[in-house]
């Protein structure tokens, strides 16, 4: 056995494996469940006269990967309707006229690809590739992932746009407030 398959079995024999776990399955598949109590989403938008921070909650969380062939499978699930700024009245439109939460609450990453070496433990820079399904309908994307695996826990974070106007979601600019057309999204996904 090589040492990375010792490890990952070390880790998953000896390990508090709880609310989500790392393993590498007897076929050399890495399994990643994510923690959504330790994971979230932050977006940006800018505006003229300042610029909106809020966050969405992840629902639920798996993503499977063969380090061999790249190929990826799993779905990471976000709660829209969980969309916060910290202002009420922002929400609310934001909620009923751009995202439309009620009639589109998921958002659902389906990765299917990964490019990149995977360390055992320590950083390792991946690109991961697959199908963002967010208001109704299906975009592809690839993004960059830093991972960070320790000895029982592992962190991924992805920085990427997401151009909401030309997916087809409403701009809330008005005469006076005008906002940007995209919005920068970074995740953060913890498992252990």
């Amino acid at each position: 056995m090589t040492a990375r398959i010792l490890v990952y079995l070390l880790l998953c024999a000896c390990g508090d494996l709880v609310a989500a776990e790392t393993v590498l399955t007897s076929s050399g598949v890495f399994a990643f469940n994510i923690d959504p109590a330790k994971s979230t989403v932050r977006f940006t938008l800018g505006a003229v006269f300042h610029t909106v921070h809020g966050t969405f909650r992840i629902k639920s969380g798996a993503v499977r990967f063969d380090p061999n062939s790249g190929k990826a499978s799993g779905q990471i699930a976000v709660d829209v309707r969980s969309g916060n700024t910290g202002e009420g009245t922002r929400d609310r439109q934001m909620h009923s006229n751009v995202l439309e939460s009620e009639r589109f609450p998921d958002a659902v990453f389906s990765p299917d690809r990964i490019t990149g070496r995977l360390a055992s433990s320590g950083p390792s820079d991946l690109e991961v590739h697959g199908t963002l399904r967010l208001h109704g309908r299906d975009h592809e994307l690839t993004f960059p992932v830093h991972v960070q695996t320790q000895t029982v826990s592992i962190t991924a974070r992805a920085k990427f746009t997401v151009p909401y106007v030309s997916w087809g979601m409403r701009d809330p600019s008005t005469f006076v407030l005008q906002v940007a057309k995209s919005v920068d999204v970074d995740v953060i996904l913890e498992g252990r």
